[in-house]
């Protein structure tokens, strides 16, 4: 089983260690060295081992074939993405984004044939996400399946079922990048009725306790809603006790396709305006797969997707042009003088205006209508 992957990334050369946070760039002359050291059964070289040691605390040696996998460059100039698979869901969060939580999705064989196109498009950075991925019957299955082709892999999940041993064994054996878990609140009351799951908070810290136990990378990201808002403090300091970095998330958006639904968990007040959109790149450098194996510029911008499994990675020279095409300002937002200062993209703004949210969730014209 390989210890690092050496990969290609746009245009620019990386060594990644599962697990670890860090990772260092090479030139190419680096990289072609150990493409030919892997394919010949050559020794680990000894800039190698002394960078690893320095970065990771890594002892590498014997053959390179046996610790290094290095990943081919591809045609396509993708790096990242993120998989839905399944969108099927254990809770019922009452804040979700997507537009319907239906367990349904590819076969098994269907999965590994996607994550292989992925690998293909170049993908390194695989975020693995669902509804909850973790209750799907080929979970296991399909993350052995990434990781084995050279995949660094986040999973984002509730966290109900880190718990089990057969999930413990996995990310303890192959390590993801981390697996992020939502925190929906610091007390059972709060986090059930969130969720509108009874023994929800239970099952979460089973599973964050497993989780750190087993040293599986942990990140927690605080979803700050009206159910908890009270007990902030107390989330991060209950984030504090897993793991070193936590995000936290209080703009609480409609579903991807304009229902209002999710908004009306929103914590009066906490809303970040700070932040100004700069620009995205998504469907160019990444895009988001649908458990069916359609591709996307990402998970909000979901227009014109295109089959993977049956246009494969031609149909992903189609997809810059369809991203393009979603981020031009259109509707109310036409000709806004404040657009250079916008806080949200324009799917997610379409989204609002679908929903017909207030403008103070997402537009600068709080007090008007959008321009």
């Amino acid at each position: 089983m390989h210890q690092v992957i050496a990969s290609p990334q746009h245009d620019k050369f990386v060594i990644v260690h599962p697990g670890a946070r860090k990772g260092m760039q090479i030139p190419h002359a680096m990289f072609r060295e150990l493409s030919l050291l892997v394919e010949n059964d050559g020794p680990v070289p000894a800039w190698l081992t002394d960078a690893s040691r320095e970065a990771w605390g890594l002892e590498l040696s014997g053959k390179s074939s046996d610790a290094i996998l290095v990943r081919p460059v591809t045609r396509l100039n993708y790096s990242r993405a993120s998989w839905e698979i399944n969108k099927g869901c254990n809770f019922n969060c009452e804040h979700c984004y997507l537009a319907e939580r239906k367990f349904a999705g590819l076969p098994l064989d269907g999965k590994r044939e996607l994550l292989s196109l992925l690998r293909d498009a170049g993908v390194l950075w695989l975020q693995i996400t669902g509804g909850e991925p973790t209750i799907d019957r080929d979970f296991l299955a399909a993350y052995e399946h990434a990781y084995r082709m050279g995949m660094m892999i986040e999973v984002l999940t509730n966290g109900s079922r880190l718990h089990r041993p057969e999930m413990v064994d996995l990310l303890a054996n192959m390590p993801p990048h981390r697996v992020k878990v939502s925190l929906y609140g610091a007390t059972e009351e709060s986090f059930d009725s969130l969720t509108r799951k009874r023994g929800a908070f239970k099952l979460l810290l089973k599973g964050l306790k497993s989780a750190k136990d087993a040293r599986i990378p942990l990140e927690l990201t605080l979803i700050i809603t009206k159910h908890n808002a009270h007990e902030v403090d107390s989330m991060r300091a209950m984030a504090a006790d897993y793991t070193e970095t936590y995000a936290e998330y209080s703009n609480i958006s409609p579903t991807y396709d304009g229902t209002s639904g999710p908004l009306a968990t929103q914590a009066p007040g906490l809303l970040d305006k700070s932040s100004v959109f700069g620009g995205c790149p998504a469907g160019h450098t990444f895009f988001h797969v649908d458990p069916h194996g359609f591709a996307t510029m990402c998970k909000i911008g979901r227009e014109n997707p295109i089959s993977l499994i049956a246009e494969r990675l031609d149909g992903l020279l189609r997809l810059p042009a369809i991203a393009d095409a979603q981020m031009l300002r259109t509707g109310g937002c036409t000709g806004c003088q404040l657009s250079g200062t916008c806080r949200v993209c324009r799917p997610l703004a379409k989204a609002y205006q679908a929903a017909k949210a207030p403008l103070e969730n997402y537009c600068q014209h709080e007090k008007g209508d959008a321009a």
